[in-house]
């Protein structure tokens, strides 16, 4: 058999999942050619799909650095090996490298959507660096609008009607964090002021897409457009405000935005720092996460909610909350499920002072990176650097009853500088206390804002020593765990951040103000 079928035949089997097939056939591919490019990235692409991240990673590192950048073909597969191993990078926690390649990747890429996604990949990723300054993040924001340049955006219209034309604008009109923290905008708008178009990028759909779909007042489907045809029909359906909920979120359509087809633009609540583009006015904040230093780091100027820049709707069926397990267990569990590519080397120096100084205490860890042995090695491998005992931590995989398994926590840790937002809630609404880390820009102030609206001002900390001691003084006071889990959940249905009626208000006063202020 030639290798070129032989080749053919391992891609089949890859895209049917056969991945040990796959795998076999590749290898033989290789022994024929070592150095074939497109057989090297086939099997980086078989180990990636098996969330075998440190195999994925040593291939590409082997032979990325070796290919001919002068031969056109080979660029293009170098840009997609660079893109992957920045990927790969993320997910086991090192997102400076993940800026790096993904940068390294937009360079290389010919394509003018695939090098703005990389871009935007590595604007996402910057989000989990520790030491990511204001000047960096401006720095990358630089690259996007200079490589959108090429986009003539529309003159700008202003409408008169007798309704606000609020158009949103997202992949994840489903059953996803950014519906949970907007559904409020959907369903408890005030139609008689108020029209709500949905433009949805994605073709995954589920009852939360039919909900949200029957509600608009115009559904749009643009999962098949381009971005200038989106923006064509965006621009046709005359929308005086789009909101962005994706920002460099996956599958998001900022292409779409840049050509500018509504009057006012907007981005916020699906992600939690600055687009870094122009075509964007605003972006929607409330007054705990608006800090002195908002400039630096933004490029919009900020609408300041008074509350809560978001409102949260649970969209699952939530377990009663149950009490501290520490009551039965006589020891403290602490517990962090947000993505384990948000846990810094400053939190795991926490994490350890915190389990040092509470004895007996454990820490469950849970993602997606713990579903199998190797990722379980990469993550031990890191926590040995920093001296943990490994018998007190418990790596878990996902699971679909993640939420029944909140019962096993008595105090969650978040993570920092990429906060949690959808965990945090969770959390809390499990009936978990939450202590939380928050710095000076935007997207590490979402556990400050929750915990403010909640109540809870004190478990919100301003320095990694306040930050150690609160989890240690809680994990003391048994008796305020057990007030906490019995009574978390009605504080925050009783409070701005479950108020649907009241955010809409402060949000649709909002709409009204930047609109009138555009005319």
């Amino acid at each position: 058999m030639e290798i070129i079928e032989i080749y053919a035949e391992a891609l089949a089997e890859y895209k049917a999942k056969n991945f040990k097939k796959a795998l076999e056939l590749q290898a033989e591919v290789k022994k024929l050619n070592p150095s074939w490019t497109k057989n090297l990235l086939l099997e980086a692409y078989i180990y990636r799909e098996q969330n075998l991240n440190a195999k994925e990673i040593s291939v590409l590192e082997n032979f990325l650095p070796y290919i001919d950048l002068t031969d056109s073909a080979e660029k293009s597969l170098a840009a997609a090996g660079y893109s992957l191993l920045a990927a790969a990078y993320r997910i086991i926690a090192e997102p400076d490298k993940a800026v790096k390649f993904f940068v390294k990747s937009a360079e290389l890429e010919e394509n003018f959507e695939r090098s703005c996604v990389e871009i935007s990949n590595a604007i996402f990723a910057s989000n989990d660096c520790e030491n990511f300054s204001a000047a960096d993040f401006q720095k990358l924001y630089s690259l996007y609008q200079e490589k959108i340049s090429v986009i003539k955006t529309f003159p700008k219209k202003i409408y008169s009607h007798k309704k606000i034309r609020v158009g949103y604008l997202s992949a994840d009109f489903r059953n996803h964090p950014v519906s949970t923290f907007a559904w409020s905008l959907f369903f408890c708008r005030d139609k008689n002021n108020f029209e709500l178009y949905c433009y949805f990028s994605s073709n995954k759909r589920d009852w939360v897409t039919e909900k949200i779909s029957a509600e608009a007042d115009g559904w749009r489907d643009i999962s098949k457009l381009t971005d200038e045809q989106a923006a064509e029909l965006i621009r046709a359906d005359e929308i005086d405000i789009l909101f962005d909920l994706s920002g460099h979120t996956s599958n998001n359509r900022l292409l779409t935005a840049t050509y500018r087809p509504a009057t006012v633009q907007v981005s916020g609540i699906g992600y939690m720092n600055s687009t870094g583009l122009k075509c964007f006015d605003y972006f929607l904040s409330d007054k705990f996460c608006c800090s002195g230093d908002w400039e630096k780091f933004f490029v919009e100027k900020a609408i300041e909610l008074p509350h809560s820049h978001f409102c949260y709707t649970p969209l699952q069926n939530f377990p009663e909350p149950s009490d501290a397990p520490c009551l039965k267990n006589n020891f403290v569990t602490f517990g962090c499920f947000n993505n384990y590519n948000k846990v810094s080397d400053i939190m795991l120096k926490a994490w350890k002072k915190i389990l040092d100084a509470v004895p007996k205490s454990k820490l469950i860890l849970k993602h997606q990176i713990f579903g199998n042995d190797e990722g379980k090695k990469i993550v031990a491998a890191r926590l040995e650097k920093f001296n943990f005992d490994l018998s007190r931590i418990e790596m878990r995989g996902h699971s679909a009853n993640y939420l029944e398994e909140y019962s096993e926590i008595d105090i969650a840790l978040d993570t920092f500088p990429y906060t949690g937002g959808m965990t945090t809630c969770e959390a809390l609404f499990s009936g978990v206390p939450v202590v939380s880390l928050y710095g000076d820009r935007q997207g590490t102030r979402f556990g400050l804002s929750i915990l403010k609206n909640v109540g809870l001002d004190e478990l919100a900390t301003e320095n990694i020593d306040d930050y150690i001691s609160r989890a240690v003084g809680l994990a003391n006071d048994t008796e305020l765990l057990s007030i906490l889990h019995k009574n978390l959940r009605r504080m925050m249905k009783n409070s701005p951040l479950m108020d649907s009626k009241n955010y809409v208000r402060e949000v649709e006063e909002s709409f009204v103000k930047i609109l009138s202020d555009a005319k």
